[in-house]
């Protein structure tokens, strides 16, 4: 009889551990779900609820001082892409995210590299360098207009120098667009040069050490080794980079205010804001944003493509 009852407990002993693990992974997944839940519902009321309301309002008409709005359907849309002015906010957004992220990153790795050797208050500098990054754009827009500023800045001061005379910033579009570029450049370098500093600090030094055993120069070193480890980096501030420069707003908004000539420095989230809280448009600007969001989405699919063929 206790024979009996050793089989029996024996036999049942596989299905009890199924129910066990299986009890587990409930508890795993209630957990888990506990954690996840107030994130998700505050990410779907203060990110997704807001994109889908205003992907909603651009088939509207709207006055944001209105309590009434008209559905136009596609007219909100077809007047974006048919208005004068939409080739130069495309040119100019295009062009001043392709040089801002370009610049802050290859800048921001060239500062990095330097300031991962031994040198003498290379902590100071490092400090020097990451300071910018942390001061409100709206600041550094005020300080750099008296650094451009053709009377009396220090760009002109230092092109007499050498007997040259300064550009005409706040007149000419294209060096207005250079000014703001330059200016977001020099706020955002320090993000680039942190995470890349960070990176190279953890890279394998046994690989470059190996090269340079074999005799491999500094420039086969840097594309050949340290390059191919910083792949990951690289792509993960090509996007917050990107991100981040299209949505710049305060830095051309205390410097130029969009122009000069009207559009000279006009963004697409500089456009956004001028249709929506100067123009009373809200349902045109939120047409300019619905195009914003959908440019980042198709950026953004293109560059996790481009780097996935790449691993």
């Amino acid at each position: 009889m206790v024979v009996q009852e050793q089989v029996s407990a024996t036999a049942e002993s596989p299905g009890r551990l199924r129910k066990r693990a299986q009890a587990k992974r409930r508890q795993e997944w209630l957990l888990a779900a506990a954690l996840l839940a107030p994130n998700l519902i505050l990410l779907g009321v203060f990110t997704y609820r807001p994109l889908l309301d205003n992907i909603r309002l651009s088939f509207f008409r709207w006055n944001i001082s209105s309590p009434t709005s008209t559905f136009v359907g596609l007219d909100n849309y077809i007047e974006w892409f048919t208005r004068d002015d939409t080739k130069t906010i495309i040119f100019n957004t295009v062009v001043f995210s392709f040089f801002a992220v370009v610049g802050s990153m290859v800048l921001g790795l060239a500062l990095a590299l330097l300031l991962n050797q031994k040198l003498v208050g290379k902590n100071f500098a490092r400090s020097v360098v990451f300071a910018p990054f942390a001061i409100s754009g709206a600041a550094i827009g005020v300080a750099f207009q008296f650094i451009f500023d053709p009377r009396f800045g220090l760009v002109p001061e230092m092109l007499s120098w050498f007997g040259n005379s300064s550009p005409d910033f706040y007149n000419v579009p294209g060096w207005a667009l250079f000014m703001v570029t330059f200016t977001f450049v020099w706020k955002n370098l320090g993000y680039t040069f942190v995470i890349y500093l960070g990176a190279l600090q953890g890279l394998s030094k046994d690989l470059d050490e190996a090269a340079a055993i074999d005799g491999a120069g500094w420039w086969t070193r840097f594309s050949k080794v340290v390059m191919p480890q910083l792949r990951p980096t690289t792509f993960f501030l090509s996007i917050t980079v990107t991100l981040n420069s299209v949505q710049v707003f305060d830095i051309i908004n205390v410097m130029t205010a969009g122009g000069p000539q009207g559009n000279g420095t006009t963004t697409l989230v500089f456009q956004i804001y001028q249709e929506t809280f100067v123009n009373y448009r809200a349902g045109y600007g939120a047409t300019a944003a619905t195009i914003l969001f959908l440019f980042l989405l198709i950026v953004t699919i293109v560059q996790v493509r481009v780097m996935d063929k790449q691993r």
